[in-house]
């Protein structure tokens, strides 16, 4: 029989559970929110689970970049890029502009005096009206696929994480979309954050590619052009520029013989 002070005892009994409960669980979601950022939209369709994008995926130029989370959510997937076995050589490249020409043109493009660099044949890409890119004439077939992947996901959506998980994806942020680029040309077979691109391939320009990365941003100059997330026109606009920016605070690397 259940007397009144066996009652009271059983009701704190199931209160201390209940408080033991809460605890752990908010201690779960505190460790969980330490490492991981969920990327929620407000149109988020129903029934499609919120993206946790670690924390290593960190952009510091996300701002700029016209993020949208859920323009990527409903965007077709690009295909994976068809890679091939990159030469491992330290050779320089046939064509390849000399390292007097790169650090000229890394200098305009640094200090808004830019306006060659596109459009002519013998080491610089042309930027076409519609935003897409078109490897000079003579350039390795490397540095033509790398164009080309650039080209495929150019003026894809900006989302955190994008292309991390998977090559194909329906939104790449900085990192993601230099990766897909670079995996196309075979210089890549795994998807690399900002940070690891500041330890990746070798110190300082390229020939035909120069990737300036740090902790929290990643970009790169393919054939003089500019692949960039941060900087775009808009959220359509194409992750190939011209404008220049800033490379102060960026470690400088490139592909070795390229």
């Amino acid at each position: 029989m259940l007397t009144p002070l066996r009652l009271a005892l059983l009701g704190a009994l199931a209160l201390c559970a209940a408080a033991v409960v809460v605890v752990l669980h908010s201690h779960h979601h505190a460790v969980a929110d330490r490492n991981t950022v969920l990327v929620v939209s407000d149109s988020t369709p129903v029934g499609h689970a919120a993206k946790t994008v670690p924390a290593a995926f960190r952009d510091s130029e996300e701002a700029q970049a016209f993020p949208d989370p859920a323009a990527a959510a409903h965007h077709a997937r690009a295909r994976a890029p068809r890679t091939h076995a990159a030469s491992t050589t330290k050779t320089i490249a046939p064509g390849a502009p000399s390292d007097a020409q790169v650090r000229r043109d890394l200098r305009e493009l640094e200090h808004g005096s830019a306006g060659g660099l596109a459009g002519a044949p013998g080491g610089r890409g042309l930027l076409r009206g519609n935003g897409l890119a078109e490897a000079p004439l003579g350039a390795p077939d490397t540095i033509a696929s790398v164009i080309a992947g650039g080209n495929a996901i150019a003026k894809f959506p900006y989302v955190l994480g994008g292309g991390h998980g998977s090559f194909s994806d329906g939104g790449y942020d900085c990192s993601g979309s230099v990766s897909y680029a670079l995996a196309a040309g075979g210089l890549l077979r795994s998807p690399l954050t900002s940070g690891q691109f500041a330890h990746w391939g070798a110190s300082g320009r390229g020939r035909w590619i120069t990737i300036l990365a740090n902790a929290g941003h990643v970009y790169m100059y393919v054939a003089g052009l500019r692949f960039d997330t941060s900087g775009r026109s808009g959220p359509h606009g194409s992750r190939w520029q011209t404008a220049p920016r800033s490379n102060a605070g960026f470690v400088v690397r490139h592909p070795p013989g390229l």
